[in-house]
This record gives C-alpha cells, structure tokens and sequence, in this order.
C-alpha cells in the first residue's frame, strides 16, 4: 500500500512538472528580454520555489534560490523544461497504453474482435507479456524522470562549494575585522569612562581629603560620600568589561542586575531550561546592558521590556522600549553589538522608527 502510495504521488509529481514546463516555457520565451531585471528575477525565484516544493525538496538546502540576481532559478527554469516536458510524453504513453489495453478486454470480453484480432492462448499470453514490459519501461521513465528532475535542482540550485567556502571566508575576515574594532572602541569607552567620570571624583575626593587634614573635619562626611560613589562607579565599570556574576549566577541572575542598576524600570523574562555555551550568555548580556542603557540616556524610554528564550538550538534576545525611537544600528554601541553577535554566526537586529517603539533582537546559535 505504501509503495502504490508513492508511486501515485510521483506520478502526480511528474504530471504536474509537465504542465508547468508549459508555463514556465512561456515564462522564459515573453522574459526573455528582461532577464536580469528585479521583477523578473522575483518571478524566476518563485516559479523555482514552487518546483522545489512539487518535488518535495528542502529549500534551505538550495542557496542558490535565494540569489537576488534569479540567475541560478533562471537557469534551472531553463534546464527543467525539457525534462517536464519528456515527463508529459512519458505519461501520455502511459495514458495510451492503459486505454488501448481496457479497450482491447473490453472487445474480447463482448466475443468481438480487436484490430482483427481474435483471443487465441498464444496470443492472449504474447500480449499480456508485451503490456507488462511496456507498463513496467513506461512506469521506469516516469521515476527515472522524477529522479532526474530532483537531481537537477540540487545541481543547478546548489551554489558551488569553492564559491561557499570564498564567501565564508570573507564573512570572516569580515567579522575577525569587525571583532578587532569592537575591542578597539570597547576600550576607548572604558577609557573615557575612567577619565571622564572615575578619575576626576577620586581627585575630587583627594582634595577634600587634603583639606580636611589641614583642618576641616566637617568635610570628611562629604569625602565619604564621594568615596561612595566612586566605589559604585568603578563597579559599574567593571560590570561593563566583564559582568563576574555571570559566570557564577548565570544569564538570568546577571539580566536582573542589569534592570535593578537602570534608572528606568526593566522587565525580564529568561525562560531558559539549561545554560547556553558561555560565549553565547555573553553576547545576550552586552547586548541586553546596552539597549537599556541606550533607553536610559537616549531614548527617554519610561519602560523597557527584556525577553529571553530557545528556539530550538537558537537563543532569541529581544529588548524593547517605548521611548522616543530612531535608534540607528551604525550607533557606535549598537554596531559593536551587531560585530559580537556576527562573529558566533549570529543575527543582530534593531527596529526604531522615529517616534518608537525601539527593538532590538539577537539571535545566536548555541550547537
């Protein structure tokens, strides 16, 4: 029953692919003279899309459907039509003999002839082996075309490896550049934070130590008070290079240090059933202390929403705030999130309209 069930649906598959050949012939003959152009190549794709899924294909298998050019859907359009249409005249034979055969029982189950032919052993057992040959030759062709059609498209579809493999290595060098820059501005921040905020309150705070050695006493509460701050500067700082909770408490614990410290009140949700690879909790943390920071000093966000989850082997971070919006991703924080998250094959993301709300999402792969 099973075998008869796929065999049905392969010959449905190659009728159809007969018909569509017709279509696709006439596609490609009217095109012909806009081939290359936006519209045609949308058009292309989707005509090689709807193939793909008649024969039962995966589509992210093919990289090649996916090229804005629809070169490589041109061509495979170009390459199937011939074999669709053998497809169809392999299946009108079939249609043939089955009606010549139903046509000749009929005759000689009624005592009539058939083309001047009687039932005779001899005869009945020559023909009944002849059609059997021709059904079995006929049925063969139909999945020999099935199969050659299937082959074609992972050949023409499928981009070539040596091209994979030249486009990978320049997403790396890409990225390996992307990921020195990071650094680079990740310690002129830090730098700047030192300067301008850490370095001029502990001098601040030597001075009114000086001065209440020299006499004033009343100052040292004011001293203590600046000591205070810069401690709590210098732990801001710190987190900000490296959070050290995260290691011991984990991505969850580490986000709800980062919404008690923001000005602004943050919402986390971290549904997370086992802890992702440490690189990857990492790049969920920069990326979720940047966006509320961002919604602390530019946004004028008066909530901030935080989500945190597993999509199968893809951890998905998604931050929102409703602030002013027109957050740009070439921001030098936010590119350098974008940097981090590409160099794990990650997806960054960041939706600000002007006028808000302002989402920013990351997906990162955690095999």
């Amino acid at each position: 029953m099973r075998f008869a069930a796929e065999g049905g649906r392969v010959l449905g598959a190659v009728v159809l692919g007969a018909l569509t050949a017709l279509v696709e012939l006439v596609f490609l003959l009217v095109s012909l003279p806009f081939l290359g152009r936006g519209r045609v190549a949308g058009a292309a794709r989707r005509l090689a899309a709807l193939e793909v899924r008649r024969l039962r294909l995966e589509a992210t298998e093919l990289d090649g459907l996916d090229a804005s050019d629809g070169g490589p859907a041109v061509r495979y359009l170009a390459a199937r039509v011939p074999a669709g249409l053998l497809g169809g005249l392999v299946v009108l034979l079939l249609v043939f003999g089955i009606g010549t055969g139903v046509r000749l029982v009929a005759a000689w189950a009624a005592g009539e002839t058939f083309d001047g032919m009687t039932p005779t052993a001899p005869l009945v057992a020559y023909i009944g082996v002849a059609g059997l040959v021709l059904l079995f030759l006929v049925l063969s062709g139909i999945g020999g075309v099935h199969g050659v059609e299937r082959r074609l498209a992972r050949r023409v579809l499928t981009r070539d490896r040596a091209e994979v493999l030249e486009r990978r290595i320049a997403e790396l060098s890409e990225s390996r550049a992307g990921i020195v820059a990071a650094v680079d501005a990740e310690r002129r921040r830090i730098e700047r934070d030192l300067h301008d905020g850490l370095q001029q309150r502990l001098v601040a705070l030597s001075m009114l130590i000086g001065r209440a050695r020299r006499g004033h006493p009343d100052l040292m509460g004011q001293a203590h008070v600046e000591a205070q701050q810069a401690l709590a500067e210098l732990r801001e700082v710190a987190w900000r290079v490296y959070p050290s909770g995260l290691d011991a408490l984990g991505l969850g614990e580490a986000l709800a240090g980062v919404a008690e410290r923001s000005a602004v009140p943050v919402t986390v949700t971290c549904e997370l059933a086992e802890r992702p690879p440490a690189a990857v909790e990492a790049a969920a943390y920069f990326v979720v202390s940047e966006a509320v920071t961002n919604a602390n000093k530019h946004a004028g966000a008066a909530r901030v929403e935080v989500g945190v989850h597993r999509e199968g082997a893809t951890l998905v971070v998604r931050v929102c705030d409703d602030g002013t919006g027109g957050a740009s991703a070439s921001g030098g924080g936010l590119s350098g999130l974008r940097r981090r998250v590409a160099a794990l094959d990650g997806v960054f993301a960041v939706d600000s309209p002007p006028g808000g709300p302002t989402v920013i999402g990351a997906e990162l792969p955690c095999g």
